[in-house]
C-alpha cells in the first residue's frame, strides 16, 4: 500500500474503496459532511479516478492488491480519526447518511452501526444479489444471534477497536468478517434503513451472477471460521 495521506486532526475519516469510479466521484465527494476527511482508496483504477479524487480535495491511498477487503483495510490502516466510516464509491449510497451513525457511536449507544439498504429505483439492487444477501443474513443470525437484515457497506465504528479485531479477509468477505468478529467480541451492533440508489457505472460484484456467487463464497468461508477470542477491544 502506498499513500499520500497527510495526518490531520479531523474527527471522522470516510473510507471509499474505489475501482474506476470517475463518473461517481464528484457526487460522492460532494456529499461528504463538512469537516470530515474522504479517504479514496484507489484499487488499480485506469480511468483517472485517483487524479479526480485528489483534484476534488480527497486524500488518496493506493492499494495495488485487488479486492474489496484489501481496499477497505488499506483505508482503515491509513485512517487517523477516532471514528472511521465506510461507504461505496459508486453513488449508490449517500455518505451524508453517516452523520447519525457517527453520533450513535460517539454517544456510546452502539459500537458498530450498519446501514440496511432499501432500494430506490429500478435496477438499484438486482434480484440475485438481494437473494444472496438475504441468505447470508440468515446464516449470520444462526452464527451470532444478531437479527440483522443486510451486510451492506455503509457503516461506522471507532478506529482502534476496528483494528483490534484483526480482520484478515481481503476480498468480498471483509464486511461480514467485521460483523462476525465484532459480534464475537460482544460489540453492540445496530442497523438503520438507508436508501440504496442505482449505482453509477458497471458493478464489479453484485451486477453479475459470477460476482455475486464469488461474494457469497467469500462470506460463507468467513461464517465457517472459528469464533474469534472473546473480549476484543471496544
Amino acid at each position: 500500500m502506498t499513500t499520500d495521506v497527510e495526518v490531520t486532526d479531523l474527527d471522522v475519516d470516510v473510507v471509499l474503496p474505489c475501482l474506476n469510479e470517475a463518473e461517481a466521484l464528484p457526487w460522492v465527494l460532494a456529499r461528504i459532511p463538512a469537516g470530515w476527511r474522504a479517504l479514496v482508496v484507489d484499487n488499480g483504477s485506469t480511468d483517472g479516478s485517483a487524479e479526480i479524487a485528489r483534484g476534488l480535495g480527497a486524500s488518496v491511498v493506493h492499494e495495488p492488491r485487488r479486492g474489496f477487503g484489501a481496499a477497505c483495510h488499506a483505508g482503515l490502516s491509513a485512517a487517523t480519526a477516532d471514528v472511521v466510516c465506510f461507504c461505496d464509491c459508486d453513488a449508490s449510497l449517500d455518505p451524508a447518511l453517516l452523520v447519525p451513525f457517527v453520533r450513535e457511536v460517539r454517544e456510546g449507544a452502539a459500537d458498530l452501526v450498519l446501514g440496511r439498504r432499501r432500494p430506490r429505483g429500478r435496477g438499484a439492487w438486482p434480484a440475485h444479489a438481494r437473494a444472496g444477501n438475504l441468505a447470508l443474513a440468515q446464516l449470520l443470525r444462526r452464527r451470532t444471534g444478531l437479527r440483522l437484515h443486510d451486510l451492506g457497506p455503509l457503516r461506522a465504528a471507532r478506529r482502534e477497536p476496528l483494528l483490534a479485531l484483526g480482520l484478515t479477509d481481503r476480498r468480498s468477505g471483509y464486511p461480514l468478517e467485521m460483523v462476525v468478529r465484532a459480534a464475537d467480541a460482544g460489540w453492540r451492533i445496530t442497523e438503520h434503513d438507508v436508501p440504496y440508489l442505482p449505482r453509477s457505472g458497471e458493478s464489479k460484484v453484485t451486477g453479475t451472477w459470477r460476482g455475486t456467487w464469488q461474494a457469497v463464497r467469500d462470506m460463507s468461508r468467513v461464517l465457517g471460521e472459528t469464533p474469534a477470542r472473546e473480549g476484543a477491544a471496544r
